[in-house]
């Protein structure tokens, strides 16, 4: 049987990074967010043995590195299946990007190879795999809008925010993440005790749950308050923490973000460690004047929003489902 479905990316409505771990990762707190950006995953299994990865992007390794051989090869073995699995990927999203492509990549791929064996693996297990392949794996087994803690794998689902138009600009630098955690712990920025900024990024994300004021700027209340919940959480101050050290070396995304603020957005920043960016937006004519501006400047970009939980998993299979 051969499965089709989206594979939907993510940015990080915030992003703080805390101590280094003795594992060698760093804890972290973040929300994180689906927007409708997508690649596309096939699935098919068949007589044979192996798994075979197909994609016409050159970017994408076509190995055991890459991230859906690595889910694959565990699913397999704890479905107890046998096949050859041919994964065909249609990539529309940057490699290095920060919008969690890979990872995106890696759960569809899960999930549509479930369906093609006819076979389900409890909600632990798929958890459980997610994280052992990659840290921000198994917030695409919520979707929505998601609080992750520890190295990013252990996820929350949070009220979802309501649908927002999203402006996205990918320009054509490719931005390591381990790099970029390097370049951190070697700033003076982690002079700062990072298990009191983690508790500050906490305090925000609760206050804004609650609806309580946080440093003397009250937020929403009551009747309407779905549709502010976006403005409440920016109220908070939230951040992210890779834009001290990346917009440094790379000074033409701080010069991005920068364009899509004086265009009006309620909301821009770097999402994950980069190199795309984003910017939230009231209107659909007030985005496409953001994107239309900044192709003008040579910066890829593209119009899309944000997604509701249900919505994720309504517009998730494309064929087999």
């Amino acid at each position: 049987m051969s499965v089709t479905v989206r594979s939907f990316a993510k940015i990080n409505l915030g992003l703080c990074i805390g101590a280094r771990r003795p594992d060698g990762f760093h804890d972290l707190h973040t929300v994180y967010q689906t927007i409708a950006l997508h690649d596309i995953i096939g699935v098919q299994v068949g007589r044979g043995t192996g798994i075979e990865i197909r994609c016409e992007d050159a970017r994408v390794p076509k190995d055991q590195t890459n991230t859906c051989y690595r889910i694959a090869e565990r699913a397999m073995a704890a479905l107890g299946a046998r096949g050859r699995v041919t994964i065909t990927i249609d990539k529309r999203l940057p490699v290095q990007g920060g919008l969690g492509a890979g990872s995106g990549n890696a759960v569809a791929t899960l999930l549509a190879l479930e369906r093609a064996l006819k076979k389900t693996l409890p909600g632990a297990e798929r958890l459980r795999i997610a994280s052992e392949v990659g840290s921000d794996l198994p917030l695409f087994l919520i979707g929505g809008t998601v609080l992750g803690v520890g190295r990013g794998e252990e996820v929350y689902p949070l009220p979802d925010l309501p649908p927002t138009v999203c402006v996205v600009p990918t320009p054509e630098i490719g931005v390591s993440t381990p790099k970029a955690f390097a370049e951190w712990d070697g700033s003076k920025l982690t002079a700062d005790a990072p298990s009191d900024r983690i508790l500050e990024f906490g305090r925000a994300v609760s206050a804004w749950l609650s609806g309580k004021p946080l440093s003397g700027v009250p937020v929403s209340k009551g009747r309407g308050r779905a549709e502010t919940l976006l403005l409440d959480l920016v109220r908070t101050g939230i951040e992210n923490d890779f834009e001290q050290v990346v917009f440094p070396k790379y000074p033409e995304l701080r010069e991005v973000k920068s364009v899509l603020e004086r265009a009006g957005a309620i909301y821009a920043s770097l999402s994950g460690s980069g190199s795309a960016l984003f910017g939230l937006f009231k209107s659909g004519e007030a985005g496409e004047r953001a994107s239309a501006r900044l192709r003008r400047g040579g910066v890829p970009a593209e119009v899309t929003t944000t997604m509701t939980r249900q919505q994720y998993w309504k517009k998730f299979p494309v064929s087999g489902f």
